[in-house]
């Protein structure tokens, strides 16, 4: 009877260690939400729908994408904290969400406890354009220029705590210049006021500025990474333009819950790199001014907490944060 017992013992703890990879070999068993916490129409939820249909044809089931937008990214970035640890909903998520946590503007979330990271899939530059009524273009004469201008300049974002505002409030801190920022609804309605000349300086993503760029409605002054992009090969740096140390890049990447089995984790890593190594997702990143990023999940949660104590610097600095002592 006792050997019984005891053999019974050591097959429940067998299956309950066996339980993760039994778990990881049938997921995924229905639909995947990819939760994109921006309005639908963008270069992030463009990237993001060419993710979900490869990764449906990879997985064998469908990959739903899910916008919900609102907070700068904040709202779907609570929504999927609020989520089942069952890989059955996923975040989409862009270095803004490292930014609104770092500035406070999250709401509710925090990054290293509500999440499981699982792939960076690339990084690119932001763009440092200027309204055309500003009449510069380069990065010395915007120095110039706004310095003789008592009332300074404004500079837009997508929203408080976004990665155009953080950036902006960084180029404040190098530079000393006298710079508002005015946040909007969205990186669409910030740029319509860029245009019109309403607002003057935009630290802007790749994807929502490049059309103005290439029709030569904006003028861009520099690129925020540590090399030059090749979109723009004569475009220099900011570290070129004088502002050492300012590289600054936005990614895009996929996130689960925090307590997510590992086992789901690695195959979800596995695949997204897969997916991200071919047509039709390479391309949109390059198109994107983006280089492919490939790395395990504990590589990309280093990455996130080394920009959330960057991040946090820098929004403390401007006041945005209540940190104690």
């Amino acid at each position: 009877m006792h050997c019984f017992i005891r053999r019974s013992g050591w097959v429940g703890l067998l299956a309950l260690l066996m339980l993760p990879a039994l778990h990881a070999q049938s997921y995924p068993s229905r639909a995947i939400t990819l939760v994109v916490p921006f309005a639908p129409g963008g270069g992030t939820d463009s990237i993001a729908r060419d993710m979900a249909k490869s990764l449906s044809e990879k997985l064998g089931q469908p990959v739903v994408v899910d916008n919900k937008g609102g907070g700068g990214g904040a709202l779907g970035a609570n929504a999927v904290a609020k989520s089942a640890a069952d890989g059955y909903t996923l975040l989409f998520a862009t270095s803004t969400f490292v930014t609104n946590a770092a500035s406070e503007a999250s709401g509710n979330y925090q990054i290293e406890k509500d999440f499981a990271p699982i792939a960076m899939i690339g990084r690119g530059p932001l763009l440092v354009v200027t309204s055309k009524s500003l009449g510069v273009k380069t990065m010395a004469q915007l120095k110039t220029t706004v310095a003789t201008m008592p009332q300074g300049v404004d500079f837009c974002s997508a929203g408080n705590g976004s990665i155009n505002h953080l950036s902006g409030e960084l180029f404040r801190q190098h530079s000393g210049l006298n710079l508002t920022h005015i946040p909007y609804k969205g990186s669409g309605p910030a740029t319509i006021d860029l245009l019109a000349g309403r607002v003057q300086l935009f630290f802007a993503t790749v994807p929502t500025i490049l059309p103005y760029v290439r029709d030569q409605r904006v003028e861009l002054l520099a690129v925020t990474s540590a090399k030059r992009s090749p979109l723009f090969p004569n475009t220099p740096t900011m570290v070129e333009s004088g502002y050492k140390d300012f590289d600054i890049s936005t990614w895009w990447g996929v996130l689960a819950p925090a307590k997510t089995p590992k086992a789901v984790l690695d195959k979800l890593n596995q695949t997204i790199h897969e997916v991200a190594a071919h047509e039709p997702v390479r391309t949109r990143l390059m198109h994107e001014g983006a280089e492919a990023i490939s790395g395990s999940p504990e590589e990309f949660g280093r990455t996130l907490s080394h920009e959330l104590v960057q991040w946090r610097a820098v929004a403390k600095a401007a006041g945005l944060r209540t940190d104690k002592p």
